[in-house]
């Protein structure tokens, strides 16, 4: 029979749903909180779920959706609550789950909602995270808020990022599931009409404007004014000033356009904190995506994650996390794995391409300068400016000119 996990605050109605559904012959785990069905949910890979919607730290709809957000939606799951609304059933209906069930529960009804749930077709893993995956980060869930606040009065967004960006992950979860995606930076060819058509609805993005080509900026533009018409959004990030892109040749009303409504999000360096719990966030997803066979990250992995500025941010850290998962002899990734993969990452982000202009090329350097010293320094900008022979104040200027963020003691 099939295996159920149980997942309600209240012992009396898990130790009563357990009696019956053992009966039915079917192996069943219990948990009596969201901790605790994360954890099983992983370790016991369940059938189906029955999720309690009130629970006293994470309710089932938050939680619901942190499995869909992540990957972790791939079994059936039933809803249940003795406080249950339509909006409520509703919700939990579109986030992914199957049934919902009203307390007290009806033998044959929880016994026909078990049966249906169990005959349908496990969901598919999305392949790509967003912010909702995260949700006992403060940070992260503000910034989701934001950015779904900004998108409903406008289809363009603009990201001020710098290094660490977070840009591609804010901007999948602006992405409606099932609508295409178009990467504006990957196309090179003039943009057509009929492209931004078959994408009506989606999403376009551009990871970081200020690398466009000339002919991509033509796209670009093309596409800003054709949003409305195809129903589609733009989620750009830029590292840039308008100022810089302007004396670069940028078109002054694209950029006037572009920065109209912008957002500055975090870095990694400023989610220094958060490291750990979206490390283990992105390494459960890739493990339930299969790309990588299952594995766990030590505590002491998870620190040496933590202590990692990750100049390239989102991008880098998944992909240090695949590689640690696909190379480790063992089901746990330990420190020394770690800290031997993050030193080599560093030392190549060190390595400057001789193909730049000069003035990028000092700029580049400068910024990867003052980012590996802040991270040795912990954020300290006293001890940074006399390390660098820089006056406070002038350090600081530097600082915003090349947009590297400041961690809340270094401000």
């Amino acid at each position: 029979m099939a295996k159920i996990l149980i997942v309600d605050d209240e012992i009396g109605i898990r130790e009563l749903l357990s009696e019956i559904l053992k009966d039915e012959g079917h192996d069943v785990v219990l948990a009596g909180n969201a901790v605790d069905a994360r954890t099983s949910r992983l370790a016991a890979r369940p059938d189906l779920v029955l999720l309690d919607i009130w629970m006293p730290d994470t309710d089932g709809v938050t939680l619901l959706k942190e499995w869909a957000a992540n990957g972790q939606l791939t079994m059936p799951v039933v809803m249940m609550s003795g406080h249950g609304t339509i909006d409520t059933a509703v919700e939990a209906i579109r986030f992914g789950a199957v049934d919902f069930l009203e307390k007290p529960i009806a033998l044959q009804k929880l016994l026909s909602a078990v049966k249906r749930g169990l005959q349908r077709q496990p969901t598919r893993a999305r392949s790509h995270m967003t912010l909702a995956a995260f949700t006992r980060s403060p940070i992260l869930r503000d910034l989701r808020k934001r950015l779904e606040q900004i998108t409903q009065k406008s289809r363009l967004v603009l990201l001020r990022v710098g290094a660490g960006s977070l840009a591609e992950l804010c901007a999948r979860s602006q992405q409606t599931p099932g609508t295409a995606w178009v990467d504006l930076g990957s196309i090179s060819q003039p943009l057509e009409l009929q492209t931004l058509e078959a994408a009506r609805g989606g999403l376009l993005f551009v990871e970081n404007i200020a690398l466009l080509t000339r002919a991509q900026q033509k796209n670009l533009a093309f596409a800003v004014e054709r949003l409305d018409r195809c129903e589609l959004r733009l989620i750009a990030a830029c590292d840039r000033s308008p100022d810089t892109l302007l004396a670069d040749g940028w078109d002054p009303m694209l950029i006037r356009r572009l920065f109209e409504i912008s957002l500055v999000p975090p870095s990694l360096l400023e989610l220094r904190d958060e490291v750990p719990e979206m490390a283990q966030q992105i390494l459960s997803h890739l493990v339930e995506s299969a790309d990588v066979p299952p594995r766990t990250l030590s505590t002491g992995a998870l620190n040496a994650l933590r202590n990692c500025t990750w100049p390239g941010g989102f991008f880098e850290l998944k992909s240090t996390i695949r590689s640690l998962a696909l190379a480790t002899l063992d089901d746990e990734i330990s420190q020394d794995e770690a800290v031997r993969s993050i030193s080599q990452a560093s030392t190549t982000a060190l390595s400057l391409p001789l193909d730049m202009p000069l003035r990028e090329a000092r700029e580049t350097f400068e910024r990867l300068y003052f980012e590996y010293h802040l991270q040795l320094e912990d954020g300290n900008i006293t001890r940074l400016a006399e390390k660098a022979g820089l006056e406070r104040t002038h350090l600081y200027r530097k600082l915003k000119q090349l947009g590297v963020p400041l961690t809340r003691r270094g401000e």
